[in-house]
């Protein structure tokens, strides 16, 4: 994943992510409405990198049972909006 997409706070969303494994992929979905997005520094060390830190796209999430949920983003991550926060 290039880039964070396009979501807002407030938003309903599935996040699906897949593993790719040699027998085909292996994939897993979570719903939830975002409580915040964006990148954040692990505690990785990376050269050239902001602060010498590794940075991942995460987005947290509040599932319907209340658990909350943080999805770091990749390149096999799809995120579909399903309500947007600005819709209502």
């Amino acid at each position: 994943m290039d880039r964070l997409p396009d979501i807002r706070v407030g938003s309903r969303v599935r996040v699906t992510q897949q593993v790719p494994r040699l027998s085909g992929s292996m994939g897993t979905s979570v719903e939830g409405v975002v409580l915040r997005v964006g990148q954040q520094k692990t505690g990785s060390w990376y050269a050239h990198s902001k602060d010498k830190k590794l940075w991942i796209d995460r987005v947290e999430l509040r599932k319907d049972d209340g658990e909350l949920a943080y999805v770091n983003l990749d390149r096999y991550s799809h995120v579909d909006v399903l309500e947007d926060a600005g819709a209502a």
